[in-house]
């Protein structure tokens, strides 16, 4: 009798037990994002978004993504792809927590696709190769555009047709953006359209590329998350895109990535290509050499040299600088060069001065900004620029961020800025020009010597 009432009891425990495991909610997103350790990021792979860098993983979302990550306190899990449609079941299934990879806003997206915030601002540009009769409307065209499948530049299309009917396009899933263009400079593909932004990047070594018309004049990104209930996770990107926004992140990440692109001039960028290849060979050896012995990337220390001399050995300025890397004489004399005007000296200086600079940068200044103020103070001096870091600070910037300091330096050609600094008036102007130029030729040149376009072996 007894244990028949003992059974029966513990039968009413287990059963009670096993309903509260039934009435138990599942673990949220968020808590699943914390119980794995790790917030799994799906991105296209491309220059805008995500790719394998000289020495790391590099890309505009690929950092956003780490800080969001780091806000979690959890790792970064990148998963790259190269089609969207992949990329967009992969969220569906839940093996992607969120897609960061630049994608723009769509109503008929958000039909099935949670978007968050929006970050940034692009435009699509319908682009054609350099030479051929320049469409100014869909109505001009004389053959289909091809694009990216999934991609909002189809739902343009579509848009498009109800007042061009007679508009064509075919789409492709084996291609990537960048393959895309290879095939308009091929000539294997007559249009396509791309997102301004990657249009950008990808115009820094391949200038033949021109733009027809702007599809789209501005379209919003943001990420994307599954359509679901669970608000766990979507809830903390607003905070953390406020976040960014009002520190200046986001400013110094575009910086970084997008500054020093948004001005395209075609005759320059021509010239430069075709110097990398017909002048530059001359000369490259002994910018490897010196880069190496002073511990800068050769292909900045040309890049400085193609601003300064355009890779004239004999150059010369009415200000008394001269040679390839155009010192002073002052300068010429403190780095042990005699002649200014023999190409080896003169790079050998110029690459020792380039590596002090860089060590007078203050220590709590980190790369890339660092070289970037260095290339800054070689145009202006580093007294200038220290003024700026100044100003900066002054003005609540971060004296550590280019993009901050960036907008600091013009400041030094106004009266009521310059008088309260040590050094007073300096073209701070021009010496943002002069480090957008330099980063275009370096990135042109590290594009060009990584995919073997240049006649002469780097070691890299």
């Amino acid at each position: 009798m007894v244990q028949n009432k003992l059974t029966g009891l513990l039968s009413i425990l287990i059963l009670a037990l096993l309903l509260a495991g039934c009435d138990r909610a599942p673990p949220s997103q968020l808590q699943q994002v914390k119980n794995k350790g790790r917030l799994n990021v799906g991105i296209l792979v491309g220059p805008a978004t995500y790719y394998q860098g000289h020495n790391e993983e590099e890309g505009f979302e690929y950092e956003l993504a780490g800080m969001f990550a780091d806000e979690l306190d959890v790792e970064l899990n990148i998963i790259p792809f190269f089609n969207l449609e992949k990329l967009f079941e992969q969220l569906e299934r839940g093996d992607v927590d969120i897609i960061a990879s630049g994608i723009s806003y769509h109503p008929k997206r958000a039909e099935n696709f949670r978007f968050g915030p929006f970050y940034r601002y692009i435009s699509q540009k319908l682009v054609y190769k350099q030479g051929k009769k320049r469409p100014r409307h869909y109505g001009q065209l004389s053959g289909p555009v091809t694009v990216l499948a999934n991609s909002h530049h189809v739902l343009s299309l579509q848009a498009a047709k109800q007042d061009h009917p007679e508009l064509q396009w075919q789409t492709t899933q084996a291609l990537d953006q960048e393959e895309l263009l290879q095939g308009i400079l091929a000539g294997e593909i007559e249009y396509t359209i791309v997102d301004s932004h990657s249009l950008s990047l990808f115009r820094r070594y391949h200038p033949n590329l021109s733009i027809a018309f702007s599809v789209t004049q501005s379209d919003p990104i943001a990420w994307v998350m599954k359509k679901q209930s669970d608000d766990s996770l979507y809830a903390l990107l607003l905070p953390f895109f406020a976040k960014i926004q009002s520190d200046n992140q986001l400013a110094a990440l575009e910086e970084k990535y997008f500054g020093h692109v948004e001005q395209f001039n075609y005759v320059n960028t021509v010239a430069f290509v075709e110097a990398s290849k017909e002048i530059l060979p001359k000369y490259a050896s002994w910018f490897i050499e010196y880069a190496q012995e002073h511990k800068v990337d050769w292909r900045l220390l040309a890049a400085l040299s193609y601003q300064e001399s355009m890779w004239n050995p004999r150059a010369k300025s009415p200000t008394g600088v001269r040679g390839i890397m155009m010192l002073t004489q002052s300068t010429a004399k403190r780095v042990g060069v005699k002649h200014r005007l023999k190409p080896e000296q003169n790079i050998r200086g110029g690459a020792k001065y380039l590596a002090n600079l860089i060590s007078r940068v203050p220590e709590d200044v980190s790369d890339p900004d660092r070289t970037w103020l260095a290339l800054a103070a070689y145009n202006v001096g580093m007294g200038h620029v220290r003024d700026a870091l100044k100003l900066t600070k002054q003005q609540g910037g971060n004296p550590n961020s280019w993009a901050d300091v960036k907008k600091r330096l013009p400041l030094l050609t106004k009266k009521r800025y310059y008088r309260s600094t040590r050094y007073g008036y300096a073209r701070g102007d021009v010496a943002v020009h002069y480090v957008d130029n330099i980063r275009r030729y370096f990135d042109a040149l590290v594009w060009l010597d990584e995919n073997g376009a240049l006649p002469f072996s780097s070691g890299n």
